[in-house]
């Protein structure tokens, strides 16, 4: 991508997102574009926080937690609290999304010994109706 402006219908083709979405990021202070009449244009930087907004919620970050990352880039200290509350909150979630595997897991082990279970019945009452 250029370093030029884009506008709303290229960001969409660019990050395959819809409009919406990106005025809904838009009022939620995630994004800022550029206001030209009725027209957005969306810089590199837009396009570097949409990145990282899609990402995040890709990995199911909360649109707060996105927006407090974001908001560190600018403190002037070589975004090095941004990286650490970054590193933080993936901890967070990376320990959350473990937890999930695991209440999975155990649910799938207890789902499958259900169904073994409901076999071994159906079958027996199969073969006493025979």
């Amino acid at each position: 991508m250029s370093d030029q402006v884009m506008t709303i219908r290229e960001m969409c083709d660019a990050f395959d997102v819809t409009p919406r979405t990106l005025r809904f990021y838009e009022s939620k202070e995630l994004l800022f574009p550029i206001r030209d009449g009725q027209k957005r244009l969306f810089t590199r930087r837009d396009r570097g926080r949409l990145k990282l907004i899609l990402r995040g919620k890709r990995f199911g970050f909360s649109l707060e937690d996105i927006r407090q990352v974001l908001d560190l880039y600018d403190l002037g200290d070589r975004e090095r609290t941004q990286m650490t509350r970054a590193l933080e909150l993936a901890r967070d979630r990376l320990a959350e999304m473990r937890r999930q595997r695991d209440d999975l897991d155990t649910m799938i082990a207890e789902l499958n010994e259900q169904i073994i279970e409901g076999e071994k019945a159906l079958a027996e009452k199969n073969r006493t109706a025979a």
